[in-house]
């Protein structure tokens, strides 16, 4: 049995979520700080090395290459990884936010399609930061999380928001993947 819903509600999900003032402007100042040559040839190196979670797949075939007692668990932490990606993909689809397209906001990189609601990089990043940390240990791969969400703010392509969501959503299926994949064995 299924209800209606409430005179004026709406069963859609938001289209291209509109940025706030202050997320704009948090933007345009890290860009304005950030826009030293160097720093920004680094982000798009990020922006290159995290297209399509493709550095965190190669790590994690490395790994279970290079670590055969925990092929198991590498393989499984890749998993993890690619499921990440995957949905931050498919949530892009129902969010609909559109990249940055602001006069002061400068665009360093290419983007696969238009969407930026969450960002993929900082979801993949994240998925693999827990999902590897468990087999390198927690804190050695922490650091590349905020730096690679910083990336993608620095390159014009993401709000702040789109890399929190993308963090936020990476943390989760990385810690919901393992118990899947345990109840599957």
């Amino acid at each position: 049995m299924t209800t209606a819903p409430a005179p004026g509600a709406t069963t859609e999900l938001p289209q291209d979520p509109t940025p706030t003032t202050a997320e704009l402007r948090f933007m345009i100042a890290v860009q304005r700080r950030l826009s030293a040559p160097a720093v920004v040839r680094t982000a798009q190196l990020m922006s290159h090395a995290g297209e399509h979670a493709a550095v965190w797949i190669a790590a994690g075939a490395v790994g279970a290459l290079a670590d055969r007692p925990r092929r198991r668990e590498w393989v499984e932490a890749t998993a993890a990884v690619v499921a990440a990606h995957g949905a931050s993909v498919v949530l892009k689809r129902f969010t609909r936010r559109l990249r940055p397209s602001h006069p002061h906001v400068t665009v360093h990189a290419g983007t696969p399609s238009r969407w930026s609601l969450p960002s993929s990089h900082a979801t993949s990043t994240t998925a693999a930061a827990v999902a590897f940390g468990r087999l390198v240990g927690r804190g050695r791969l922490a650091p590349l999380v905020p730096a690679m969400a910083l990336s993608r703010i620095v390159v014009g392509v993401h709000y702040p928001s789109d890399v929190a969501a993308g963090s936020a959503l990476g943390a989760g299926v990385a810690a919901l993947v393992p118990r899947v994949l345990g109840r599957w064995r």
